[in-house]
């Protein structure tokens, strides 16, 4: 990505103008008192735990058209506010771009600042000085008119910012401090903080916030690469703390995140134990330090090497070696009382100083891959950079306050607008893993991410790192939408979703969870439906174990336009799809190699159908050509299940699942397909020299009393059963007899129930593992069975 408007730091447009937005006037006095004052505030419970509230329907960062008008302060007055609470300054190893003044990078007589001139004048500062040049703070101060509320915004500008996925010149962070400067402040000349808000990354995460602070001077504890800031408020001011660990309180306030009960906030994942991958930004096919424009610029002025990777998309699976946060330095305020114990001090100066109208350079992207039945898509993500005098949280900084609490609780202290709010989208990253529970390649189970993603929601372009693992997309206006994620070491996932304006939290992939399996182990599950068949509206991936993996309608791909990179127009994202792939209504979903599939797929039409799919070793594709849905398809899958599953446990007579990867049957695909007709005779054939049965269902309830071979014999010839009930309603079905194979089927439900009680019977004397491996498969029979008997012939 390569923009200070997709990261939370930047903005639309490249022109300021001067000291206040279009909304706001100018109060050169300074003091703006609002008639009478405002009482002393109510505290607010904060707290993961407190209360009900969560962020869905009282997100959003832009201000309403009526917001409510504020003013700027100027003079020793603001310079008074902005010196009392100018925060302390904390970097991690391998930052590289400190907060620098852009004003001494600029050529003589412009005021327009180019990426590459700011680029390579701060490297070769730093060089010059051998320590961070140009250390400044620039400061604005906005009195919401008729009230006491006032607000300190610190603005912090880098040179370049280098992320896992955002790569971009111009990067400005802000933290915010609002103010009670009323008579029963305390000390109304410096105020007293109500709340504290540091950016995160997009103006789709939700900030760091704080309540109440008891600190008068707050800590910004910044992401190293990126900037992104994190709240210290509490007695470990150098380390953010999401929930009280170590000291009484946490470093944020924020209420919790719906459907989970976590702090909805960023944060800081390297410092809370998850790994961040950073990537070297490449311009015109070659690293950007190598760029000729860039001769002050070298591998030593970018993030160091033991934390980045070379492609987010080339390696095999997440990374597990990257180094976590440590502390380096501190910077303080030069008029602070501890200045003398910092690292190094910095100065502040009023953003009506900036002088820079235009912040420019070439944009730079990053394409996020998209799951489609071909070659997968690649969506580029471009947006500009801008000033911050161009941002709306600039003249209203309400509009930056994510917490729906925090905006509650200045709207009840100082009558302030809090309007202009949309819903949420959330999930939570999971990887998927090989089930230790499962015999042989046969199950998956997931696990918490070790790395961190980036999530990016196409149809209103945002692009968004996951905290601790969740996808919070706030903010997200009503309608359909395509939600992408992506990560170093993992398969894409991509996604449709509807969402709406209903007070509740949309959630992204199943009940939340987002699936994603390492590339090593990547199965891309795929399907395209024939020409004359209606589309694909759902598509849903259930694993043995697991469960679902995936239930969502498939991402829309659409075809590219043939542009070039680059020549997208600003704030935008597009999508390209592979030559030969344009056009076609196939659908993609990545799936664990190692995991035992039913896939669900319905049509436009509203009908169902039902496929197998058990990847073998080393599998890259599971090609399920032209699906069919409807009652053929339903019983097709019934026996293509069943004749797996009796195959399967057949493998146990020894007592041991030793084996059972190599059995060999046919599911519902291309690769592993075949003739399942012809594979249950055989199967039922072998079955009933084990069992020593006359190979018809019979009237057998599985019975097997007592232990050993004969409970598991017994089991074998239940599932024997079973499989011949789901063959007869097969052939029913597929030769349109809707009656008899709805009576089939209606017999099939009584030989499931026999084999759930064969289980239960004889569950002790059954080998290891062979009762869970049925047990989970028998609700997709009869699952299956129902959607069957409702489906059309």
């Amino acid at each position: 990505m390569s923009d200070a408007d997709t990261h939370r730091d930047g903005a639309d447009g490249a022109r300021g103008d001067g000291d206040s937005t279009p909304d706001s006037t100018d109060d050169p006095a300074g003091d703006g008192a609002a008639p009478g004052g405002h009482s002393r505030r109510d505290v607010l419970a904060v707290g993961a735990a407190a209360g009900a509230a969560s962020l869905a329907g009282c997100s959003g960062f832009g201000a309403s058209d009526d917001s409510q008008e504020t003013t700027a302060l100027d003079g020793e007055r603001a310079r008074t506010l902005a010196a009392a609470h100018a925060p302390d300054l904390y970097f991690g190893v391998g930052e590289r771009w400190f907060p620098t003044d852009p004003r001494e990078y600029l050529d003589d007589g412009e005021t327009a600042l180019d990426g590459f001139a700011a680029f390579d004048g701060y490297a070769r500062a730093f060089d010059e000085a051998g320590e961070p040049p140009n250390r400044t703070a620039f400061y604005n101060v906005r009195r919401y008119v008729d009230t006491d509320l006032v607000v300190v915004q610190y603005w912090f500008y880098s040179a370049f910012d280098q992320f896992t996925v955002n790569f971009h010149w111009h990067d400005w962070e802000v933290l915010q401090v609002f103010l009670d400067v009323s008579e029963d402040a305390g000390d109304p000349e410096v105020g007293d903080p109500n709340l504290l808000v540091a950016s995160a990354h997009s103006r789709k995460v939700p900030n760091n916030e704080f309540l109440d602070p008891e600190t008068d001077r707050a800590a910004v504890i910044s992401e190293v690469g990126s900037h992104s800031s994190a709240l210290g408020v509490n007695e470990t001011r150098d380390a953010f703390e999401r929930l009280a660990t170590s000291t009484d309180i946490p470093d944020v306030s924020n209420g919790p995140l719906a459907p989970l009960e976590i702090p909805a906030a960023y944060g800081l994942p390297r410092g809370e134990g998850y790994r961040l991958p950073f990537s070297l930004p490449e311009l015109d096919g070659a690293p950007i330090h190598e760029h000729p424009d860039l001769p002050n610029v070298t591998r030593d002025h970018l993030v160091p090497p033991e934390m980045t990777v070379e492609s987010v998309r080339g390696l095999p699976s997440p990374p597990d070696d990257l180094p976590l946060r440590e502390t380096a330095l501190m910077f303080a305020f030069e008029g602070a009382d501890g200045a003398a114990d910092a690292d190094y001090t910095y100065s502040l100066t009023p953003m009506a100083d900036l002088g820079v109208e235009a912040f420019t350079g070439r944009q730079l992207s990053f394409e996020f891959a998209v799951p489609s039945f071909a070659e997968d898509a690649f969506a580029s993500h471009i947006t500009t950079t801008g000033s911050p005098k161009d941002q709306p949280r600039y003249g209203n900084p309400v509009a930056d306050v994510t917490d729906p609490r925090h905006r509650s609780a200045l709207s009840e202290r100082f009558d302030v607008d809090v309007t202009g709010l949309a819903g949420d989208v959330v999930g939570v990253l999971r990887e998927a893993t090989a089930s230790d529970g499962a015999p042989g390649s046969n199950g998956v189970d997931t696990s918490d991410p070790a790395v961190e993603g980036i999530a990016l929601l196409e149809s209103d372009p945002e692009a968004v790192p996951t905290f601790t693992g969740v996808v919070a997309l706030r903010d997200v206006p009503e309608g359909d939408h395509r939600l992408t994620v992506n990560g170093a070491g993992v398969a894409p996932y991509s996604q449709g979703l509807a969402h709406e304006e209903d007070g509740e939290a949309t959630t992204a992939g199943v009940d939340g969870a987002v699936v994603v399996p390492p590339n090593e182990a990547a199965v891309k599950v795929r399907a395209e439906p024939a020409a004359d068949a209606p589309g694909v509206a759902r598509v849903a991936v259930e694993d043995d174990y697991a469960g679902a993996v995936y239930d969502a309608p498939p991402p829309s791909v659409a075809a590219g336009d043939g542009e070039p990179a680059g020549t997208e127009p600003a704030d935008a994202t597009a999508t390209a799809t592979p030559d030969g792939d344009a056009g076609n209504r196939g659908v993609a979903v990545y799936a664990h190699r190692d995991g035992a599939y039913t896939t669900e797929i319905e049509d436009e039409e509203g009908a169902v159908g039902a496929f197998r799919v058990n990847p073998g070793a080393d599998q890259p594709t599971a090609t399920i050509a032209e699906p069919r849905t409807g009652k053929a398809s339903l019983t097709s899958f019934l026996l293509t299940l069943l004749t797996e599953t009796t195959a399967q446990a057949a493998v146990f007579e020894d007592g041991d699942a030793d084996g059972i990867d190599e059995v060999d049957v046919p599911d519902s695909t291309t690769e592993r397909g075949g003739d399942v007709a012809a594979a249950a005779e055989r199967v039922l054939g072998n079955t009933a020299e084990t069992t020593g049965s006359d190979g018809d269902d019979g009237n057998s309830n599985g019975g097997g009393q007592g232990g050993g071979p004969e409970g598991f014999t017994g089991l074998l010839r239940a599932l024997e059963a079973g499989t011949i009930a789901a063959k007869r309603a097969n052939e029913a079905a597929q030769a349109g007899n809707g009656e008899g194979a709805d009576n089939r089927l209606r017999g099939l439900r009584q030989r499931t129930a026999a084999i759930a009680d064969a289980i239960e019977r004889t569950r002790d004397d059954l080998p290891d593992r062979l009762p869970g491996l049925i047990e989970n498969r028998l609700p997709q029979v009869e699952k299956r069975v129902d959607q069957a008997l409702d489906a059309q012939p």
